[in-house]
């Protein structure tokens, strides 16, 4: 639900009820519009997030890790200057707008203060304002002083809430009597378009909440209600929206708090993993952009170099011929014994050269041609490699299911020097690296694990004993898998559901795909190769389909 005032007024008297008395302990700014608050209450500790980006525009609990980044900007600055340890006093709505008010009180050995943070909820012109004593301290959206805006925000001048719409507020009945008196037609949208605070949703609740009656005294009392019964909506397991009321097929929640910070959390996980599976693919697919130029040139190059067998040719032809050959000649007409039907060759000649060195000429150009292509043949398969390398690693980033999947790809690109590491740091600092678990199974009372990237399929064959069986898509590229068989004989039913494993992680695209099988003493790493690359023998196939 867009973040009306319907909704941040029930938000307001949750985030008081939760906040008020707490202390800020932490003050943390992860991207250009977004704050993180840790906030000790006296009985727990909270992460509260203020964003004031356009499509996360709100306060609301976020239960996830996050990321200080290593330089924190100015407005992070002046909010741990001012806000560090302060004590929230209250949270509230100011009057029936977009805009929350924070009441934080900080205190010295000699004085005590009070200072505001507005947090307006206005889509993308939302903003996070400090004040003290009406006089803004700093923004994280400021304008300039020579800019024609309508509101100026900067450090110094004197704080003024945005102008009012020309709607009705709702909190003043008589006003609201007399606009609802000349409805007529669309009551949801007469409703959101003619009074203040309401998205089109919340209009479209009133309205068929209304039964008959005053319709003024109805809207008043729905706006004006305590009464919340909190849910989430979702579509195929993906988060839509969030509602202050029940809507039908929605999830409910025990409180606004909790489904704001179920539907945000999940939300940002989406965004966090559509973000990070696009970098991957990117990256890869300019690797493949730079291999498969680089192929081009080298077929190209080959081609130039096809016709060395004929130079060769031409030069044993002028040899043989030298005797009925002068210098200044520029073409000759020779019989052509390698040719099967006995006919002739015609060979252009250079006019400055003896018969001899014409000879050696065209023996010349044999050599370098023929040396071409022998330096050729050894890029030209590495080249085909590295790109059956790329291409399994866009299998796995494009068969990623979880977080996890795409760091385990991340990671192998970083291997491979494709991107650069990222930069990630414990609570002391130093720089730490989370080992990604294989993806795990259980069949028949058997282990099943499969590796997430070309590095773990690896690891895996590596870790695996001589008796365990390892499987993989034949024709296709697929995670490797390992049954683990602690010296026991593994029932068909499991071989079955590892061949679906490594079907369903695979390239075959929904498809059944045979899956070779073979005891791990018989895979085989070639030195030198690439990761995930190996070689197998007494093996049996397999059907593989899809896991759903």
């Amino acid at each position: 639900m867009p973040q009306d005032a319907f909704t941040l007024r029930l938000i307001s008297k949750e985030l008081n009820s939760t906040l008020a008395g707490g202390h800020i302990n932490k003050i943390v700014q992860p991207s250009r519009d977004e704050v993180s608050l840790v906030v000790y209450t006296g009985r727990k500790t909270l992460r509260l997030v203020l964003n004031a980006n356009a499509s996360d525009c709100g306060a609301y609990f976020d239960e996830g890790e996050v990321q200080s980044p290593l330089v924190a900007p100015n407005f992070c600055m002046l909010l741990r200057k001012h806000l560090s340890g302060a004590q929230i006093a209250s949270v509230s709505l100011v009057g029936f707008e977009r805009i929350l008010l924070f009441t934080l009180i900080g205190s010295t050995d000699f004085s005590r203060t009070e200072k505001l943070l507005y947090l307006e909820v206005m889509g993308k012109y939302s903003n996070l304002v400090l004040t003290e004593n009406g006089i803004i301290l700093g923004a994280l959206k400021t304008t300039t002083l020579d800019e024609n805006v309508r509101r100026t925000i900067f450090p110094g001048v004197k704080y003024e809430l945005p102008a009012p719409q020309e709607k009705v507020n709702p909190q003043d009945l008589k006003a609201l009597e007399s606009t609802l008196s000349m409805y007529s037609g669309d009551l949801a949208h007469y409703l959101f378009t003619r009074i203040s605070g309401l998205a089109p949703q919340t209009a479209e609740q009133i309205a068929a909440s209304y039964r008959g009656g005053s319709l003024a005294e109805h809207v008043h009392s729905y706006i004006f209600s305590d009464m919340v019964s909190p849910c989430v909506l979702e579509r195929e397991g993906i988060p839509i929206d969030f509602f202050a009321r029940q809507v039908k097929g929605a999830t409910p929640y025990p409180t606004l708090s909790a489904a704001q910070t179920a539907f945000y959390g999940t939300k940002r996980a989406v965004k966090k993993f559509e973000g990070l599976k696009r970098k991957l693919t990117s990256a890869v697919h300019g690797a493949v952009k730079k291999h498969e130029k680089r192929l081009a040139q080298t077929l190209e190059k080959r081609k130039a170099c096809e016709d060395c067998e004929n130079l060769r040719i031409k030069g044993e032809l002028i040899t043989a011929n030298l005797y009925a050959l002068a210098k200044g000649m520029k073409s000759c007409e020779l019989s052509n014994w390698y040719d099967a039907s006995g006919g002739t060759l015609k060979i252009t000649l250079d006019p400055q050269l003896t018969p001899s060195e014409n000879a050696q000429s065209f023996f010349k150009r044999y050599r370098k041609q023929k040396r071409t292509l022998e330096m050729l043949a050894p890029q030209e398969a590495e080249t085909r490699a590295e790109l059956d390398y790329l291409s399994s690693v866009l299998s796995a980033i494009s068969s990623a299911e979880t977080e996890e999947d795409l760091l385990s790809c991340e990671e192998e690109l970083v291997a491979a020097e494709l991107i650069k590491q990222p930069q990630q740091k414990n609570s002391r600092g130093k720089k730490v690296k989370a080992e990604i678990p294989y993806r795990t199974f259980e069949a028949g009372g058997f282990r099943i694990f499969a590796g997430r990237n070309n590095l773990q399929n690896d690891r895996l064959v590596r870790s695996a004993a001589p008796d365990d069986l390892w499987l993989h898509a034949q024709r296709y590229h697929s995670c490797h898998v390992v049954i683990k068989t602690e010296g026991r004989t593994v029932p068909e039913e499991v071989l079955a559901y590892a061949a679906n494993i490594c079907a369903k992680y695979s390239d075959s695209n929904g498809d059944a795909a045979p899956v070779d099988c073979c005891p791990v003493k018989y895979v085989k790493k070639p030195p030198k190769s690439k990761a995930g690359f190996v070689t197998y023998s007494h093996f049996i196939t397999l059907s593989g389909n899809p896991m759903p």
